[in-house]
C-alpha cells in the first residue's frame, strides 16, 4: 500500500518561514516524481512545484518564485517544501502528489491528505 503523509505546517506570522515535508511508503521515494500543490480558501487547487526523480526542480507558480523551494531525500523517502517570506495569500492547505511520469508530463495518482498553513499577525 503506498500512501503520502505531509506535515509540517501551522500558524506563522508574515515574513516568518515553515518547512513542510511530504513523507511516502509503501514504495521507495525514487520511484516517483513528487508535486507540492496549494488550494487557497474559495481558489482551486494549484500545483506550485514540482521535483522529478533525478532531483531537478520545476517551478510552475510565478507567486512563489525566490521564495519556495523543493527537496528530495530518498533516504527518508521523504521530499521537502521549505518556504520563506511568508504572505498571507500563501495560507491554504498544502498537498503533495506523485506520479510516476515526470514532472513536465506528469499524470498524479496518489494524493497525501494535505496539510493547514495560515500566514497571520
Amino acid at each position: 500500500h503506498f500512501e503520502l503523509v505531509e506535515s509540517g505546517g501551522g500558524l506563522v506570522q508574515p515574513g516568518g518561514s515553515l518547512r513542510l515535508s511530504c513523507e511516502a511508503s509503501g514504495y521507495p521515494l525514487e520511484y516517483y516524481a513528487i508535486g507540492w500543490f496549494r488550494q487557497a480558501p474559495g481558489k482551486e487547487r494549484n500545483e506550485i512545484l514540482c521535483i522529478d526523480k533525478s532531483g531537478d526542480s520545476t517551478n510552475i507558480a510565478d507567486s512563489v518564485k525566490g521564495r519556495f523551494t523543493i527537496s528530495r531525500d530518498n533516504a527518508k523517502n521523504t521530499v521537502y517544501l521549505q518556504m520563506n517570506s511568508l504572505k498571507p495569500e500563501d495560507s491554504g492547505i498544502y498537498v503533495c502528489a506523485a506520479t510516476s511520469f515526470s514532472c513536465s508530463n506528469a499524470d498524479f495518482g496518489s494524493w497525501g491528505p494535505g496539510t493547514q498553513v495560515t500566514v497571520s499577525s
